[in-house]
Parts: structure tokens; C-alpha cells; sequence
């Protein structure tokens, strides 16, 4: 028996409204011809957790140009036109994640550890609800 299955008939089992944990640095590593193939379905509505939101006609960049997602998890978003579009006229929910507790974040859920403490933003602004955003 193989075990092997074709890109397509891969996200074919990806549900609407899916997370999707896409590995990677940048671009280099990534699921590329995966994410070209969801791309073209009709499925949408994902939360994509990665360290970053891609390039325009690369890795997330793809969903985002066809509006497949709804909601990145990332520690950086910086090199994306359509995502900042997105973003700012309110299309796009963002959570802004540094990359070490993003990385800790999903090992200790694949592991079944439902929380964790880490000491990022404590004794800042941001700990005591003092620093918000608004675009």
C-alpha cells in the first residue's frame, strides 16, 4: 500500500474555514505547490499560522490574493502589499506573534500542552493592556 497522494487530492481534505500551520522561513521551505493547488479550490475562510504572510504570487500571498484567508497568526508581515491592503481596510484579522513564542506556541500544542508562560511583553506597556493599536 502507498501512502503517497497528489497535491490536489492532499487539500482536497483541507474544510472551509480550516488552520493552517504553514512551515518555512520566508519562502524558503515552504508548501509551495500546496498552496498553489488550495489556491484554486473553493474553500476559504483559514487561519493561517506561519512566520510570516508570504510574497505577492508566493506561499500565503496565494490566499490572499484569492481571499481564502481570513486570519494570520505571524511574526512578521512586512513584505506583502495585498496583506497590508487587507489589513488596513479591515478584511484581514491579524495576531501579531514573536517568532519564538509562535514556535512555542505550536510545539506544546502538538504536544497536547494547552498553556504555557512566557515572559515576552511582561513589565511593558503591552502586559498591562495599555498599548492598543487601532488602524
Amino acid at each position: 500500500m502507498t501512502k503517497l497522494i497528489s497535491a490536489q487530492a492532499a487539500v482536497n481534505l483541507i474544510p472551509d474555514g480550516a488552520t493552517l500551520a504553514v512551515g518555512g522561513f520566508g519562502v524558503c521551505g515552504i508548501p509551495q505547490v500546496l498552496l498553489a493547488e488550495l489556491a484554486q479550490r473553493s474553500v476559504g475562510h483559514f487561519e493561517a499560522v506561519s512566520n510570516n504572510a508570504g510574497l505577492v504570487g508566493r506561499g500565503l500571498g496565494l490566499l490572499l490574493e484569492t481571499r481564502q484567508l481570513s486570519r494570520i497568526v505571524a511574526s512578521y508581515v512586512g513584505e506583502n502589499k495585498e496583506f497590508a491592503r487587507q489589513y488596513l481596510e479591515g478584511e484581514l484579522e491579524v495576531e501579531l506573534t514573536p517568532q519564538g513564542t509562535l514556535a512555542e506556541r505550536l510545539r506544546a500544542g502538538g504536544s497536547g500542552i494547552g498553556a504555557f508562560f512566557t515572559a515576552t511583553g511582561v513589565g511593558t506597556p503591552v502586559s498591562d493592556g495599555g498599548m492598543v493599536w487601532k488602524y
